[in-house]
């Protein structure tokens, strides 16, 4: 399932709003909401009555919403451990000397063959997307380089896919019910047990209530 990761930056997720645009259905769009209301460096946590078995106890990540659509990345997805190594090899780099293994995840159905690292702030590239004040995202092979040679960001999460959604969708999602928000933090997107990411998101939705 894991195949590939990407040659070059993806300059300003100019890709990821293009999917974004070409993925919304055909209905008519309601009112979009202006940038003051951006949900990025927030939670979309998945209502139990959301009707789509993707999503189903989900939890996301926001990392771009405006009135082009939004993009996040699944954070309770884990589908497996994979050796640093053969991440090396994967991306046509020496994989001499470097051990260890890390959990990968499904980061949502689109583009499932680009890799994406959420990670702490303590590490930044020119390429590097800052979510919020604690949490950042970077998406070239770099990164997982430095992750491998023991560069990289103390905290880290390597997901492939994503989830994104065309002008107005998300919001029309939410309104019916079918996506709560919540805080993150570092603590839940990196530390917390993946099973029960999507039931303490829901407690924090709660809190709010």
């Amino acid at each position: 399932m894991i195949r590939s990761w990407p040659k070059r930056p993806i300059s300003g997720f100019v890709v990821l709003v293009m999917l974004a645009t070409l993925s919304a259905s055909a209905r008519s769009k309601p009112e979009v909401a202006p940038e003051s209301t951006s949900l990025a460096g927030q939670l979309l946590v998945a209502s139990p009555d959301i009707g789509d078995p993707r999503f189903d106890r989900t939890v996301v990540l926001m990392v771009r919403h405006n009135r082009d659509g939004a993009v996040g990345i699944v954070i309770n997805r884990p589908v497996g451990n994979q050796s640093l190594a053969s991440l090396m090899e994967m991306i046509g780099e020496d994989p001499g000397g470097v051990e260890g293994r890390v959990p990968l995840f499904a980061g949502g159905p689109v583009e499932p063959e680009i890799g994406f690292v959420l990670h702490s702030v303590d590490y930044h590239r020119a390429q590097t997307l800052d979510i919020g004040e604690h949490l950042a995202l970077t998406f070239t092979r770099e990164i997982l380089t430095d992750i491998a040679h023991k560069r990289g960001p103390a905290k880290t999460l390597i997901a492939f896919g994503c989830a994104s959604w065309g002008p107005g969708q998300l919001e029309d999602e939410i309104a019916r019910h079918g996506w709560f928000t919540a805080p993150a933090d570092p603590e839940l997107v990196f530390d917390d047990d993946r099973a029960k990411v999507w039931q303490d998101a829901m407690a924090r939705r709660v809190r709010q209530l």
